[in-house]
């Protein structure tokens, strides 16, 4: 038997954010693939759609209409899945049926009011007004005694359900924690409690010193591959000290984080030279009054293309019914996103 290779054998990995586990198949990667394959459409847009309910002064499905902005432009979800007067109540059949009445408030925020602009084709000054954005509505949604946790997130292309193509991100502000937050909650609560250092303080600093997924490095952030990744190329942004919401950051750090998104994601769309589709976001301390000091917030990034920009990852079979898996290995996705040009492939 030959000596257990990382980057040959199959192994476990764990994630301390989650106390989960994925698989990962290295040797996998050698296999031919005769699945299914995405269209790779042209991503040719006009600046301004006279159709789309985002871009400025056209109607939205409501009958509202847009104000002719210049910049980013927030409003509250026409069709949310959380609604904010939502009556109190709740189903108790015994122990095995609950449930539970929840209210919510869900937003769209439109980046650009060009249709034609995504995040890695902006100007960094212009991702610093979503930046921005992100803080006043997290800082304006967390006053709200019935909001306890503000979810910000992205959904980019239409492999990843994105329903429509103008450039725009949204934000769900709910009572309860959801799944995903609570477990990294309770994850650092723990490593908190033990340390007195945030669990993802003293990961960046191993990672910093070992250099095998990181992507790039700037003052105040650090953009890697995460030893527990399970989507082929999965990123995280990590801001270098500890805060518990980006409500922390300094001016200096905001402009900081509108460059590392700028910069991740030009990486992303010249992996294929296609713009490249991802659900990305922003998990922190919850807006439920107590003090977190065992959060530091990181924006996660979790890509579905695997061999191409017309093969994409699928969660199937045995990662739905047991465990995460991956083929190609973190490193081997640090490596090849590092090696790509930081200029946007269409320039």
């Amino acid at each position: 038997m030959s000596e257990f290779q990382f980057d040959e054998h199959p192994h476990r990995r764990y994630n301390p954010l989650t106390e989960s586990w994925v698989l990962v198949s290295p040797h996998r990667t050698k296999r031919p693939w005769q699945g299914q394959v995405e269209k790779s459409a042209e991503d040719k847009r006009p600046s301004y759609d006279p159709t789309c309910y985002l871009c400025p002064t056209n109607t939205r499905s409501n009958g509202e209409k847009n104000p002719d902005y210049e910049n980013v432009y927030v409003f509250t979800n026409d069709f949310s899945a959380l609604i904010h007067d939502t009556p109190a109540g709740q189903v108790s059949d015994g122990e095995l049926f609950q449930a539970e009445s929840e209210s919510g408030i869900c937003k769209v925020i439109c980046f650009s009011p060009r249709h034609d602009l995504t995040i890695p084709e902006m100007e960094a000054k212009d991702i610093r007004r979503v930046v921005d954005a992100w803080c006043q509505e997290y800082e304006g949604l967390g006053t709200d005694p019935k909001i306890n946790h503000v979810q910000i997130f992205e959904n980019k292309g239409f492999v990843m359900g994105c329903s429509n193509p103008h450039p725009h991100g949204q934000i769900w502000a709910q009572y309860s924690i959801p799944d995903e937050p609570y477990k990294k909650q309770i994850a650092q609560k723990k490593y908190y409690d033990r340390h007195g250092r945030t669990l993802l303080s003293d990961y960046l600093t191993k990672e910093l010193e070992k250099k095998e997924r990181i992507l790039f490095e700037h003052e105040h952030f650090v953009a890697l591959i995460p030893f527990w990744a399970v989507w082929p190329y999965e990123a995280m942004i990590i801001p270098k000290r500890p805060m518990a919401s980006i409500l922390e950051m300094t001016s200096a750090e905001r402009d900081g984080l509108a460059e590392a998104y700028r910069q991740l994601t030009i990486i992303y769309d010249n992996l294929f030279e296609v713009s490249f589709p991802y659900s990305a976001g922003i998990h922190q301390a919850p807006t439920d009054g107590d003090v977190h000091e065992e959060w530091h917030w990181h924006f996660v990034f979790l890509p579905p293309l695997l061999r191409s920009a017309t093969v994409k990852k699928f969660m199937v079979g045995y990662e739905m019914l047991a465990n995460p898996q991956r083929d190609i290995t973190p490193e081997q996705s640090a490596q090849r996103l590092r090696e790509l040009p930081r200029e946007h492939y269409k320039k």
